[in-house]
């Protein structure tokens, strides 16, 4: 194949997503971090988009007031840094590795061109975008009119994978009490309080990691009104 040349355009055959996201050629290079590593910093230029390959991938906003605010955390066949896409000039997040991390960073003129050349990968992306869309709206409504009870439990079925093939996944990034907190806009206390809940629920587990059993799924989804914890 040639250098740069869309998997499978040398034979003839059907381009192919996987191979093109797994291979490092003109414009696209693989890209390994290590844990507490950045990827890029608020304000870079926004100059690619990272596909996370392995491992998982913490994105932050810091105010001008110096405020940090946990926006999103990504893992394994998932992209970041899409608003290079429609013209934003610099990085509005800082994205930094949770866990040893192996990423395809693909440059702008690159996956621009992929998009336009390659239905597959492009259908492939849609859905990505359509479902990162469809997350933030859902947090939206979390944080509007959800308890902090539900919020917490939400994020850790999330986080644990929970809807896609399987079980929930043990989470094995060390997520801090104080990161869970910034995620769902309340106080680590707050979030040690249903944490300890959780566990003897028997709704979780610590055992070197956190572990979310499907049972957690409880709380998300009762809807009696709470009375008892304000949303904080």
């Amino acid at each position: 194949m040639a250098m740069g040349a869309p998997p499978g355009a040398a034979d003839g055959a059907p381009f192919n997503p996987a191979a093109f996201l797994e291979t490092a050629a003109m414009g696209r290079v693989i890209t390994k971090h290590r844990k507490g590593d950045v990827v890029f910093l608020q304000g870079d230029d926004a100059d690619s988009v990272i596909y996370i390959k392995e491992g998982r991938i913490k994105v932050t906003v810091v105010s001008t007031q110096g405020k940090e605010a946990v926006v999103a955390m990504l893992g394994p066949d998932e992209f970041l840094g899409e608003g290079c896409l429609i013209g934003q000039p610099r990085r509005l997040a800082t994205a930094t590795a949770m866990t040893d991390c192996l990423a395809m960073r693909v440059d702008k003129a690159e996956i621009v061109r992929v998009l336009q050349d390659e239905p597959a990968f492009s259908q492939i992306f849609i859905s990505h975008i359509l479902t990162r869309n469809a997350r933030v709206e859902e947090d939206l409504v979390d944080q509007l009119f959800n308890s902090t009870e539900k919020r917490l439990a939400r994020v850790l079925l999330l986080l644990a994978n929970f809807g896609k093939e399987g079980k929930p996944e043990p989470i094995v990034a060390k997520i801090s009490q104080e990161t869970l907190a910034d995620m769902i806009g309340t106080t680590r206390s707050r979030v040690s309080h249903f944490m300890n809940k959780f566990r003897s629920l028997g709704f979780i587990e610590y055992n070197g990691h956190l572990e979310v059993h499907p049972s957690l799924l409880s709380v998300v989804l009762n809807d009696q009104p709470n009375t008892v914890e304000p949303r904080s």
